[in-house]
């Protein structure tokens, strides 16, 4: 499904996303009618329109054109918003943000923990989610082609601020710990520290201190919670009871209703 403000996108309305790529996004699970997070979600794509377009969004509107998306499976559902007549040379002038919404199959099964590498880079405007995918994609590729699964981010002081397209964070048996640092607050990130499942902090982490955590894992909407096996050399319990848990509980987590 590819649909702009709930009618077919055409090759003309996708056009200035794909040659001028200004916009933001969010992407989540939508199952039976449902979806974690979804307030947030929502709260996220409202404040970045204002960022962005200086322009509110009527989320009444978002979540009526989600809808359309539901289906008998559960499908991940992105939320783009972008504005189809802005122009490279006046990206100044007054635009009206358009709701292009797609759909694509969630993974049928638990995917396997990640081999990460560890790389220097910081995102444009982390702290937008926007469709400025360029790097990220570079830097995911590289790390793939290395034989890992994915690429951390660090600073210029190897201080972790997130993956590609997803959080991290560290468990050190009896609490959570969160990096700080330049970085998307992630919805599924928000939903996990709101379980209750241990005691939550955030700091500035290295990752010298990384290494000193047993168990690391990956947060999105795509996998929930995701087992982290390796950052370079550095090696965590992928089979830990307590990060078993945490998958457990966040699973067992309501949706909101569409």
């Amino acid at each position: 499904m590819i649909e702009l403000d709930g009618r077919p996108a055409t090759a003309e309305d996708l056009a200035g996303l794909a040659l001028c790529n200004y916009g933001h996004f969010t992407t989540m699970l939508v199952s039976e009618g449902r979806a974690r997070g979804l307030s947030l979600h929502l709260g996220r794509l409202a404040g970045d329109c204002r960022a962005l377009f200086d322009a509110e969004l009527d989320l009444d509107r978002v979540r009526e054109l989600v809808r359309r998306a539901r289906d008998d499976a559960p499908r991940m559902v992105r939320v783009t918003v972008y504005a189809p007549e802005l122009e490279l040379a006046r990206p100044g002038a007054d635009q009206e943000p358009h709701i292009l919404v797609t759909t694509r199959p969630t993974a049928s099964r638990r995917l396997p923990p990640l081999r990460l590498c560890s790389v220097t880079h910081r995102r444009d405007v982390p702290g937008a989610k926007h469709v400025g995918l360029f790097e990220t994609i570079r830097r995911r590729r590289i790390a793939q082609r290395a034989g890992f699964d994915d690429a951390l981010f660090v600073d210029e002081r190897s201080r972790i601020l997130e993956g590609a397209t997803w959080n991290i964070g560290f468990h050190d048996g009896t609490r959570l710990v969160w990096p700080t640092g330049d970085q998307l607050p992630g919805v599924t990130m928000e939903l996990v520290k709101s379980l209750g499942v241990a005691n939550s902090s955030e700091r500035e982490l290295d990752l010298a201190a990384a290494a000193g955590y047993p168990i690391a894992f990956a947060t999105n909407a795509a996998v929930g919670v995701r087992v982290i096996e390796s950052i370079d050399e550095i090696r965590f319990d992928a089979e830990a009871a307590p990060l078993e848990d945490l998958i457990r509980r966040y699973l067992a987590m309501p949706g909101e209703q569409v």
